[in-house]
């Protein structure tokens, strides 16, 4: 008879098949073992028909890409540990030395240090192209250009670009297309089918997503993901995952694949406040320009409009203010330190409302025709209730800046 501790380690007891419950389980795994040494060199991993190491999925993982394919669209999925994770592996995947990338002068600000620092180091050049002007990126195309970045709505300053017109541009041209559509999280609208009603229809070839935001809804996951629905395409991304040895833990998973049946509703809840504080906020003299998609003079709002659902859903959380140039840094500062439950920190999607200040000179080429002069605020708008929110925002104009 096996000594106890053997007996622990090749236990003979399986469960019975057929438990189901609401919440799918979380298959923990480095090693996959298989039934045989045929089995383990037959077994596929680039296909999903098989497991063969934690690294390259395990049934939570492969439960979370499905669930994520249905969510924005797309028919394949990779799973990174975080947004810029995703963003990267992009990148790597598609660019070589001599390439070109082209990306919106509004990108997030990671890429647009990724493409600054190692892409220029690897000989592979860039240029920001105005993200409001679909002429200025047809310009900028060249025969260089392997791949071009979108974001609608814009980081921080949130224009909305003609999104459909500059995919029909770059497809005219052979050229790549990547949608950062952590704004939409695949609810505000589909990235692969912007033209429903056009057959056929126009979509993304890559949208990527932080899922760090609405998907884990709760400040506490770092993950991102890269889908596609060209399955060539899909190949060159995943062999560089592979390669990379991109992962992510099963209990993140797990805390998304929780999260996400209730990510609609929340994401509706954050819009229909952001929307009702950015509305308040107009009526406010601190304040030269209020920034959210949905309001009619917010850069953009047309496309918006064309693009999304004008009600609540079509728009997520975020809505960003410019003081009057009169208050300087100090006072702004300040103004952001006297919120009680805006709390100063990065990110968003989470149930707690956020706020950042930023200097945007430091982050755009020039400063865009469409924003007025003045320091902006950007605030994430969390779930707490919106009668609180807005006090908060009162007291906190009150006592800084009077």
């Amino acid at each position: 008879m096996a000594d106890s501790t053997t007996t622990l380690i090749h236990h003979p007891y399986t469960p019975p098949e057929g438990f189901a419950a609401p919440q799918p389980g979380v298959f923990k795994a480095s090693t996959v073992i298989f039934p045989s040494v045929a089995a383990m060199r037959s077994f596929e991993w680039k296909d999903k028909t098989a497991y063969t190491y934690g690294l390259h999925g395990t049934p939570t993982t492969y439960m979370l890409e499905e669930r994520l394919c249905t969510l924005e669209g797309g028919l394949q999925c990779l799973l990174l540990p975080s947004g810029l994770a995703a963003i990267a592996n992009v990148a790597l995947s598609l660019l070589r030395t001599g390439d070109e990338v082209l990306m919106p002068d509004n990108a997030y600000g990671p890429n647009k240090t990724l493409a600054e620092g190692e892409l220029k180091a690897w000989g592979i050049s860039h240029r920001f192209y105005d993200p409001m002007n679909p002429q200025d990126l047809e310009a900028k195309i060249g025969p260089q250009t392997r791949l071009v970045w979108l974001e609608a709505a814009g980081s921080v300053t949130l224009e909305f670009p003609d999104l459909c017109e500059m995919v029909r541009l770059c497809k005219a041209r052979g050229v790549i297309t990547a949608l950062d559509n952590t704004w939409g999280a695949g609810l505000a609208f589909a990235p692969f089918d912007l033209t429903p009603q056009v057959s056929p229809t126009l979509g993304v070839d890559i949208s990527v997503h932080a899922l760090t935001k609405y998907p884990s809804g709760g400040g506490d996951v770092l993950m991102g993901s890269v889908i596609t629905r060209d399955a060539s395409l899909h190949m060159k991304l995943k062999l560089t995952h592979m390669r990379l040895g991109f992962g992510v833990g099963a209990n993140d998973a797990e805390a998304v694949l929780r999260s996400l049946p209730t990510m609609a509703l929340r994401y509706r809840t954050h819009d229909e406040a952001a929307r009702e504080l950015a509305r308040w906020c107009q009526t406010r003299p601190e304040f030269v320009q209020v920034l959210h998609p949905a309001l009619p003079d917010s850069p953009g709002h047309a496309h918006w409009r064309d693009l999304c659902q004008p009600g609540p859903g079509g728009a997520a959380g975020l809505f960003s203010v410019i003081f009057h140039p009169k208050y300087n840094e100090t006072q702004i500062d300040a103004f952001c330190d006297a919120l009680k439950l805006f709390k100063v920190g990065y990110s968003w999607g989470g149930p707690m409302s956020l706020v950042v200040p930023y200097e945007l000179a430091s982050i755009r080429s020039g400063w865009p025709a469409h924003l007025k002069q003045g320091t902006l605020v950007r605030f994430s708008v969390g779930l707490e209730a919106l009668a609180d929110l807005r006090i908060d925002l009162s007291q906190a104009l009150q006592t800084s800046l009077t």
